[in-house]
C-alpha cells in the first residue's frame, strides 16, 4: 500500500492554484442524469471519487468523456436506474443520483451507501425529502427503492439533529426541478456547494430562487438542456493549503482562494495568528489570489463546527493540527459528526498532547512535534496528519493514503512544489 514519507521541518513558499471542489462536482455530474442535452463540467480534479461517479454514471446508462480535467456526458440509455452496492459502497456521495434518477426516470435503485468511518450519516432525511414530492419509498435486497409517476411541489423541511444535510438537499433540489408546481426547501443546506448545483440547475433551464440561504424555492419545469461550466474552486483544499503553510511558517501565494467561502475559518486563524491577505481587491472574492503569513508563535482558540456559514467540519482536523503547536490550551467542539476525532490519538503518537472529551478536544500546545509512524483513517484526518508531519522533527511516515486521494489530487506533488521533502513510497501492509 501507498504512503507519504515526509522530512518536516521545510518553510513552504511559492504558489500554487486551488484545485476544483469535489464536493461540488460529484452532484453536479450526478445532475448530468437531468439534461437531455450535452452536459460539460470543466475544471473536475482527477479524484478517485469522481472516476467513481464517472464510472457510476457509466452504469445509469450516461457515455462519460473526460478530456484532461473536464468532462462531458450524454445519455444514451434511460431505462438504467439501478446504482449497485459494488460502486456505492466505494463512495458516500453515490446517493446524490437519487433525486435525479428520480425526476428524470422515475425510478432510482441505490444500494444503501459507503464511505469514511467517521460516525454514522443517516439518509433518511434523503428518503423524507423525496417522499414529500410524492415519491414511494422501500428497502429491497440492500437497495433503496423509490418510484414516482409524478412529482408534485410541496414544502419540504431538510433540517436534522445535526443541521441542515448537503447531499439530502441536492437531492431533493434536482427532484423538484421536475416536479409540477412549486417547493419549497425549508432548513436548506446554504454550503457553498449547494449554491453551485442550483446555478448549474438555472443555467440548464431550472426555475430556482434562494440558494445559499436556509430557504430555497423551486418551480418545476417540463425540461432541463445540457450545459457547459466551470467548477467552483475547492475551499477544503484551498482551507488545508492555508493551514500547510502557516503550520510550517511559510509564505505561500494561494489562486483560485474561494475567501467569500472560508470566511468562520479565516477568522479563527486570523485570531491564531495567521494572516491571509488578498492580493487584488479587483478580483472576486470567491475565487482571487491570497498570500498566506503567520506570526512567529501562534495563539490558542476555540472553535466549533457547524453547518455553513460556519466552521466547516472538513477542516476540523487540519486546523488541530495546527493548535499542537499553539502557545497554550485550545478547544474543539464537533458538532457536525461528534466521532470525527480519529486522528487524535495519531496526533498523540507525534508527541501532541490532546485530550478527547467526548464531542469536545483539548489541544494543550507543545514547543515541537516529533516524526513518527502514523496511520490515516479518514480523507480530513489524513490531510491533518500529514500537515503535522510537515512541521514535525524528523521523519514521518503516513500509512493508508488511498482515503486521502479520494479528495486531493497527488498532494504530495502540490506539497512538493512549495518546498516540501515529501514523497510517495511503498508503505508495505497496512
Amino acid at each position: 500500500m501507498d504512503a507519504l514519507r515526509i522530512e518536516g521541518g521545510q518553510r513552504l513558499s511559492g504558489t500554487i492554484a486551488v484545485d476544483g471542489s469535489k464536493n461540488a462536482a460529484l452532484p453536479a455530474l450526478a445532475a448530468a442524469i437531468l439534461a437531455q442535452d450535452t452536459f460539460t463540467l470543466r475544471g473536475v480534479p482527477p479524484l478517485q471519487d469522481i472516476q467513481n461517479m464517472t464510472h457510476l454514471l457509466g452504469e445509469l446508462g450516461c457515455a462519460v468523456q473526460v478530456d484532461d480535467r473536464d468532462i462531458t456526458i450524454d445519455t444514451t440509455d434511460t431505462s438504467r436506474v439501478h446504482a449497485p452496492y459494488d460502486i456505492v459502497r466505494t463512495m458516500r456521495a453515490s446517493i446524490c443520483v437519487l433525486g435525479p434518477l428520480l425526476a428524470a426516470r422515475g425510478e432510482a435503485r441505490v444500494a444503501m451507501p459507503g464511505g469514511c468511518a467517521i460516525g454514522d450519516r443517516p439518509v433518511d432525511l434523503h428518503l423524507r425529502g423525496l417522499e414529500a414530492l410524492g415519491a414511494t419509498v422501500s428497502l429491497e435486497g440492500g437497495d433503496m427503492v423509490l418510484r414516482a409517476d409524478t412529482l408534485k411541489g410541496a414544502t419540504v423541511f431538510m433540517g436534522g439533529p445535526f443541521g441542515s444535510t448537503v447531499l439530502g438537499t441536492a437531492n431533493v433540489l434536482c427532484a423538484a426541478v421536475r416536479a409540477t408546481g412549486e417547493t419549497i426547501i425549508e432548513s436548506a443546506a446554504c454550503e457553498p456547494e449547494v449554491a453551485f448545483l442550483a446555478r448549474l440547475l438555472r443555467a440548464m433551464g431550472a426555475d430556482i430562487e434562494g440558494e445559499g440561504t436556509p430557504r430555497i424555492t423551486v418551480r418545476g419545469v417540463e425540461r432541463l438542456s445540457g450545459v457547459d461550466i466551470d467548477l467552483m474552486p475547492d475551499r477544503i483544499v484551498a482551507g488545508t493549503l492555508a493551514v500547510a503553510s502557516a503550520i510550517t511558517n511559510g509564505n505561500v501565494t494561494l489562486e483560485r482562494f474561494p475567501m467569500d467561502h472560508l470566511l468562520a475559518v479565516l477568522d479563527r486563524l486570523r485570531e491564531s495568528g495567521v494572516h491571509v491577505e488578498q492580493l487584488d481587491s479587483t478580483q472576486s472574492p470567491d475565487c482571487c489570489t491570497v498570500q498566506i503569513t503567520t506570526d512567529r508563535r501562534l495563539r490558542p482558540i476555540l472553535f466549533t463546527t457547524q453547518p455553513h456559514p460556519g466552521f466547516p467540519t472538513d477542516l476540523q482536523a487540519q486546523v488541530m493540527s495546527l493548535l499542537c503547536l499553539a502557545d497554550g490550551n485550545s478547544i474543539v467542539t464537533e458538532k457536525i459528526y461528534p466521532d470525527r476525532f480519529l486522528h487524535v490519538p495519531e496526533l498523540a503518537r507525534m508527541g501532541a498532547t490532546v485530550i478527547r472529551l467526548g464531542a469536545t478536544v483539548v489541544v494543550q500546545g507543545v514547543d515541537e512535534l516529533v516524526g513518527a509512524p502514523v496511520m490515516a483513517s479518514d480523507l480530513r484526518g489524513g490531510a491533518a496528519l500529514v500537515l503535522a508531519g510537515l512541521a514535525a522533527k524528523g521523519e514521518t511516515l503516513v500509512r493508508r493514503i488511498y482515503h486521502m486521494d479520494r479528495g486531493y489530487t497527488n498532494l504530495e506533488v502540490q506539497l512538493a512544489s512549495l518546498g516540501a521533502h515529501i514523497e510517495r513510497v511503498d508503505g508495505g501492509p497496512n
